[in-house]
Parts: structure tokens; C-alpha cells; sequence
């Protein structure tokens, strides 16, 4: 950051102060009568000592992700809701097309008992599935880690392989490429099928998709997204018209269109 950087910075950072302290003022002078809001201090990306996040800009970041310190995401990868990234004592590298789903704790460690630097690192098109935990570990590309896994420090898992949902993985195991391994302690199960294989690939690219989706809504402005709400509301009991206008076609299911002879009789009147 240059010295013109530097100061628009402070400018900002200053302006932000004021308009707090006055907001604490109008507070104390209403006394008991006030309604404090809590300002909430979350960052998405925030830096940790000297250390700042590199975030590729076609990669996704969901609002309430935080990704923190010497970390690196490539290109067209997706952290996505609640999940924690934090590079303070070492480093994490993310591929691209790599999707770390929700709620999911990516750390590192900054050596081990005999000495070894366990920064994490994590390859291309890869799937850690939603609430794993990865620890100073390294995850080949196009590797797959289910739902609630754990992977603990020096970890490696090659490449086309996968770790079952719920798997402890412990210390320093390898786990080789095209191979199933689940448990606690993990173990080996099985080979992985070449569909399974084709699987871990497609997950990626439905995840790289989705996240484009989830980018385009998060990035709407205040004012589109209550125009939506207005229109939603307008239009809700008319959704031929309404879809007519987003120029979306919904075709009926043919297991749902009834026949005509159990159709009321619109033309008979009610004598009731």
C-alpha cells in the first residue's frame, strides 16, 4: 500500500470511528430509554501479523466464512458458510475448482514432535465435504473428504483418493491414491470404482457452479433485493405472469395434469 493508499485508509478508518463514537453519544443521551444495536465486527478476510489472505477473484467466499492470515485460493474455488481458515502460525495453499463446503475448519500447525513444518495444502478440484476438519495435513488434487472427517497433522491423502464421512484419519498416515478409507482409527475399505473416480471430478465442478450462483446473490445490492421481495409479494398468486416476466417456463408434469372427466363442471350451478 502506497503513501496515497495509506492515507485514504486512515481517512476511512477515521470516519467509521466518528460516526461509532456518535452513535455511542445519541445512546447515553436517549439513557435508559435507547435501543443498542451490536455492531458486529466479523471480516471475511482478515490479515493476522504480517500476513494478509490471497483470494483469487473468481473464487467464492460465502459472507459468513472467515478466512484468516498466510493463505492462498485459486481460481474458481469456494469456501463456503461458517467455515474457519485460519493461517496464523503457518500457511494454507487451496487449488482452484476446490470447494471447502459449510462449516468445515481448515488449520495448520507449525511443526510437529519431531520438528516438521505442517503448513496445510490442498489441491486442485478437490471436495472437503461439509464440517471436516483438516489440520496440517496435505490433500492431493481431485481427492475427496467426506462429511465430518477429520485429518490430522502430516496426513497425506493422494490424489483420486477418499476419506469416508466421519473417518478419523490419524497422524501422519497416507492414504494412496484410488482408495477408500473409513473408521475411526481409519482404515482401509475398498478401491475406488472408476464411476466413484468420475464422481470426485463432477462433485468438484457442480460445486464450482453453484458457487457461481451463490457469488451473483450474495453481490446484490440492497435495493435489487428488495425489488425481488416486492415482486415476489405482487405476483404470488399469479405465477404464470410473474414467470412470464423473469422469462422462465415451467412445464407441468404429465403425472399431474388431470383429465377432463374429473375436472369440475364449471358450467353447473350450485343450488346450495
Amino acid at each position: 500500500m502506497g503513501t496515497l493508499g495509506r492515507a485514504i485508509y486512515t481517512v476511512g478508518f477515521w470516519i467509521r470511528e466518528t460516526g461509532q463514537a456518535i452513535d455511542r453519544l445519541g445512546c447515553r443521551l436517549q439513557g435508559n430509554y435507547h435501543f443498542q444495536e451490536q455492531l458486529s465486527r466479523h471480516r471475511t478476510l482478515m490479515n493476522i501479523f504480517d500476513k494478509a489472505p490471497n483470494v483469487h477473484k473468481d473464487a467464492f467466499v460465502a459472507p459468513s466464512a472467515s478466512v484468516i492470515g498466510d493463505i492462498e485460493v485459486g481460481e474458481g474455488s469456494s469456501i463456503w458458510y461458517g467455515c474457519v481458515l485460519r493461517g496464523d502460525v503457518n500457511s494454507i495453499r487451496i487449488g482452484s475448482g476446490t470447494n471447502i463446503q459449510d462449516n468445515s475448519l481448515v488449520h495448520v500447525a507449525k511443526s510437529n514432535i519431531s520438528g516438521k513444518v505442517l503448513p496445510t495444502i490442498i489441491g486442485d478440484n478437490v471436495t472437503v465435504g461439509h464440517s471436516a476438519v483438516l489440520h496440517g495435513c496435505t490433500v492431493e488434487d481431485e481427492a475427496f473428504v467426506g462429511m465430518g472427517a477429520t485429518l490430522l497433522d502430516g496426513v497425506v491423502l493422494q490424489k483420486n483418493g477418499m476419506v469416508a464421512a466421519g473417518a478419523l484419519v490419524r497422524q501422519n498416515t497416507k492414504i494412496p491414491s484410488g482408495e477408500v478409507w473409513a473408521g475411526n482409527p481409519a482404515k482401509f475399505l475398498r478401491k475406488l470404482t472408476e464411476e466413484e473416480i468420475a464422481f470426485i471430478s463432477q462433485s468438484a465442478l457442480n460445486y464450482k457452479n453453484l458457487a457461481k450462483v451463490h457469488a451473483t446473490e450474495n453481490a446484490k445490492p440492497f435495493d435489487e433485493i428488495e425489488f425481488e421481495k416486492l415482486m415476489r409479494k405482487k405476483f404470488s398468486r399469479g405465477d404464470e405472469e410473474y414467470d412470464s416476466m423473469l422469462g422462465v417456463v415451467r412445464e407441468v408434469p404429465p403425472e399431474l395434469v388431470l383429465p377432463d372427466n374429473v375436472l369440475p363442471d364449471k358450467s353447473r350451478k350450485s343450488f346450495h
